[in-house]
């Protein structure tokens, strides 16, 4: 499939005037330019690197200048939409980034319910747009996140109970290919391309344009956060078995545990969403409500303010690493308290992590099952929710123990469903991986990660990238470190 070596990360003086030279309309940055140190931040600050340059992208044809330039001269490269990953494969030592932040128009069409938006988009440029037209379409409860990452791995949110993935509400793209070529794909074009970005398209392609179906959203919906001390944690989550259970999509919830300020005392969280009146919302959350939180901020909010919700507690800063596991329903009241419990001693032992959540997410999965697992590169479809197990802590010092103590918890994780299914839960025999790769800040490899969709995605690989020039996805990883 062609040279799979890694690529220099020596960016000399004259290579970036060339570059500067060659581009029509974007700017290039250097670390002598003013504008660089902002640039280069990523939503985790261990996820940032000393670029050699940022190219600050404004057209499709600059972008494709750019890609063919790392390649002439073997220069290390990293997309940034959002910045939102903790792997730190949105930055490069040394290379060039190619940094998407300056394309972010949208437009919406109301009478074909569509949304077109640039690839440097984030959510909260989507919901706004789709809301000033009674529209929405799912996308990431953290709003501040990038719509293209999202949107390239999965994409789960709070309507995928009522319409799918993100990538199911995916129309068509806009992109350029390794070699410079400026497509569209779609179901009707570049077919097989289409079926590779959505859950890879990290690996084949710098996306300069998402368009999504949109769904009537006109009026408000019920949603906020709730906290309990942990006496009140058995109660919480088997009313989060019973949304499982009994959801159609209208109501979803995200629960675990965190440690807000100003006291950093571990506490059970509940951020809970109902897609209806609030005197339907009262009705349907009435146990959890009367179980005494010792923090209600509930409320009918527009659903363009809906993925704001989470923006406390992901903000931007600090250390970070990430790690997805999944859970089947009903979870077992002993395991949650046993995570609770593992937690809160974590935090007791590395004070500085108090930043960190542990999280459940619960939605309805029917409508997400109803596409197959190998319908699109995603694989991670199944009558399961995702858990994300994230760290944010200060002193680099602490960055050993706490990527251990990820590992571990996915560990845990892995065991409880490894359980499950000796129990004879055949749900859990014959569905997805079990490895959402957005949430996976630790690298898992790509033939895990795409399960039986992996060779065809290296197929693809080689007729679209074949001297994987993307090689900081999952599946550019797995190819040039032999990670398979």
């Amino acid at each position: 499939m062609g040279s799979l070596q890694e690529p220099s990360s020596v960016l000399r003086e004259s290579l970036i005037t060339e570059l500067a030279h060659s581009l029509k309309a974007s700017k290039l940055l250097t670390p002598a330019s003013e504008g660089y140190a902002e640039k280069v931040k990523r939503w985790a600050d261990s996820a940032e690197k000393q670029a050699g340059a940022i190219m600050l992208a404004t057209s499709a044809t600059d972008i494709s200048t750019t890609l063919l330039f790392c390649q002439k001269y073997s220069i290390d490269l990293a997309t940034r939409g959002g910045g939102h990953s903790t792997s730190g494969a949105s930055s490069s030592e040394g290379g060039i980034v190619i940094d998407l932040s300056e394309m972010r128009n949208v437009t919406v069409n109301p009478v074909d319910k569509t949304v077109t938006a640039q690839g440097g988009c984030l959510w909260e440029d989507v919901d706004k747009a789709a809301g000033q037209h009674g529209l929405a379409t799912v996308g990431g409860t953290v709003n501040h996140t990038g719509i293209g990452g999202l949107t390239l791995g999965g994409g789960y949110g709070w309507l995928c109970g009522q319409h799918g993935l993100t990538i199911d509400n995916l129309l068509s793209v806009k992109m350029v290919l390794a070699n410079g070529d400026i497509v569209r794909s779609s179901e009707s074009e570049n077919t097989d391309l289409f079926w590779g970005i959505r859950g890879a398209g990290h690996s084949l392609g710098v996306v300069t344009e998402f368009t999504y179906r949109a769904h009537d959203q006109p009026n408000p919906v019920w949603a906020g956060q709730l906290l309990f001390t942990p006496d009140k944690l058995e109660s919480v989550i088997e009313f989060g078995n019973h949304i499982a259970a009994v959801s159609k999509g209208e109501a979803a919830a995200i629960m675990g545990f965190c440690a807000p300020p100003p006291v950093h005392a571990p506490l059970v969280l509940a951020v809970v969403f109902y897609n209806g009146t609030e005197e339907q919302a009262l009705a349907f959350y009435r146990p959890l409500l009367d179980a005494s939180p010792v923090v209600k901020m509930v409320s009918m909010i527009p659903y363009r303010s809906l993925n704001s919700l989470l923006n406390p507690v992901a903000g931007h800063g600090g250390r970070k690493v990430s790690k997805g596991a999944v859970y089947a329903q009903p979870v077992r009241p002993t395991f949650f308290r046993s995570l609770y419990d593992d937690f809160s001693t974590f935090l007791t032992e590395v004070p500085d992590a108090a930043g960190s959540m542990l999280a459940f997410e619960i939605y309805a999965t029917d409508k997400i099952c109803q596409v197959s697992n190998t319908a699109m590169a995603f694989a991670n479809r199944g009558s399961y929710g995702n858990n994300l197990i994230m760290l944010q802590w200060g002193q680099k010092e602490n960055d050993a123990a706490c990527r251990a103590w990820v590992r571990v918890m996915a560990e845990r994780f892995k065991g409880e469903m490894e359980r499950g299914k000796r129990e004879g839960d055949v749900r859990l025999l014959v569905e997805g991986v079990g490895e959402y790769l957005n949430s996976d800040g630790l690298g898992q490899s790509g033939k895990v990660v795409f399960g039986q969709n992996y060779e065809r995605l290296v197929e693809l690989k080689g007729k679209y990238d074949p001297g994987n020039v993307f090689a900081k996805s999952h599946l550019g990883a797995s190819l040039v470190k032999g990670k398979v």
